[in-house]
């Protein structure tokens, strides 16, 4: 019976250890192994551009600063003439802000196009409430802020303090667009 309880007592003593040491030790192992644990569940479509560019510090005189303040930006830039594909991404623009629901207000799309000045006849019929905007030095800037690895400017995602956020590819769903928004859109106490 002595036996009996000093077993039961080992056990009751080695299992209060493994409670408190456990999770020491595994933080340990992930800490010096240098393993991630990371969820799968979410990913972004769109890419997080790093470091963040502030325009207003690299451009201050971009007009883009007063039509964008306070809002979020969902920005297509197209330096040539506006051709079938340029008016399916602008398209995608605007079914981008329509998913948004509730959130559109908060958002604000920008059509920033090269020299060739865009069909306004089309604009207005089609595309009520974009803003069309020249700007060279934002269109360069731009440039060098996508990833490099793709060729095309896309879209860009500038949050409501000026500061360009995301890039997304030409040819990005809007559906899986507006994912990445939203979740940033909910996560933001700004514009």
């Amino acid at each position: 019976m002595n036996d009996d309880r000093r077993g039961k007592g080992r056990l009751h003593f080695l299992l209060l250890a493994a409670v408190f040491l456990g999770p020491l030790v595994i933080a340990a192992w992930l800490y010096f192994s240098g393993a991630t644990l990371v969820p799968e569940g979410r990913t972004n479509t769109g890419t997080l551009l790093e470091p963040i560019t502030r325009l207003a510090d690299e451009l201050p005189e971009s007009p883009l600063h007063a039509v964008g303040d306070g809002y979020w930006v969902l920005l297509y830039a197209n330096p040539g003439a506006c051709d079938e594909a340029c008016e399916y991404s602008l398209y995608t623009l605007r079914q981008s802000r329509r998913m948004l629901g509730e959130d559109r207000d908060r958002l604000l799309r920008v059509f920033l196009h090269g020299d060739t000045p865009p069909d306004t006849l089309f604009l207005a019929e089609e595309h009520d409430g974009l803003v069309t905007l020249q700007d060279a030095g934002l269109e360069a800037l731009l440039d060098s802020k996508r990833p490099p690895e793709l060729n095309d400017l896309g879209y860009f995602l500038v949050d409501p303090l000026g500061n360009l956020v995301m890039y997304f590819e030409p040819d990005t769903d809007p559906a899986v667009m507006v994912e990445d928004i939203e979740h940033l859109l909910e996560l933001s106490r700004i514009g």
